[in-house]
């Protein structure tokens, strides 16, 4: 059990809340393994039909903690042994069970990777989305080379992924990876509404359609390794510590 991260099991659903307020929900090693763990469980559990994964105190998640990556980076690690955020993102690509997004507030990072991988997403009008790889000196990842492209268009991917440009919840419906955008405060009752409806639903002509509709698991896993590779180069190059040594000076400011 890991103190920030919240799983509940109510009916068919399973709901997994990233509870750190005070960081912005950024994300830790050990919340990565917390969340990977109740998606991973949940696989083998039949009386669980629907995942929901949301944030608390208005936010989704702010991303990964800067922190692990400086410390990554300078030190010394088993470059054989997967990151914990790789962990958690093979496991969102392993699962079988319908997942739905509920967003409120800041997506950042891995927290806008999390969409492309989600059956449904809820956002609030103040949910915003934006994945500044770039800015740190790194690359995409978690198969988002290859899904998000493909969802919006080389030219939107290319906007987000490389340059680093936010999206508010209505240009994330415009853009094909938003279903729903409501007030604030209600993404995730909106949430609960959509998993009610899912596991109301034939279990094995959804469990079909849903491995129809997307891509092969094997092509995510290929690009993901390919991504990790070049990811753990550059996050140990000087370009990379340099700019997460900046973020930390811009915060002391």
């Amino acid at each position: 059990m890991n103190e920030h991260v919240i799983v509940t099991d109510e009916g068919a659903t399973r709901t997994i809340i990233m509870r750190r307020p005070e960081k912005k929900n950024t994300l830790t090693q050990d919340m990565y393994l917390a969340m990977s763990d109740a998606i991973d469980s949940a696989q083998a559990n039949p009386k669980i039909r629907c995942l929901i994964l949301t944030g608390r105190s208005g936010v989704f998640t702010a991303g990964n903690d800067i922190g692990d990556y400086l410390k990554a980076a300078t030190e010394r690690a088993d470059m054989a042994r997967p990151r914990n955020s790789v962990i958690f993102l093979q496991s969102l690509v392993n699962n079988r069970k319908p997942i739905i997004a509920a967003v409120d507030g800041i997506a950042i990072g891995i927290g806008v990777t999390i969409m492309f991988h989600c059956d449904y997403v809820v956002a609030s009008t103040t949910a915003s989305f934006s994945s500044p790889f770039l800015q740190y000196g790194l690359v995409p990842e978690g198969a988002t080379s290859l899904l998000v492209p493909r969802m919006m268009g080389h030219q939107r991917a290319f906007a987000m992924l490389v340059m680093g440009r936010s999206m508010t919840a209505e240009e994330g419906r415009e853009a094909g990876f938003v279903n729903q955008v409501v007030p604030p405060g209600h993404a995730m009752v909106e949430a609960e509404k959509v998993a009610r409806e899912i596991c109301a639903l034939s279990d094995e002509a959804l469990a079909i359609s849903r491995k129809l509709l997307k891509l092969p698991t094997e092509d995510l896993v290929r690009r993901m390794g390919q991504e990790d590779h070049f990811f753990g180069e550059r996050m140990r190059s000087p370009e990379a510590i340099t700019a997460f040594q900046n973020f930390f000076t811009r915060k002391r400011r």
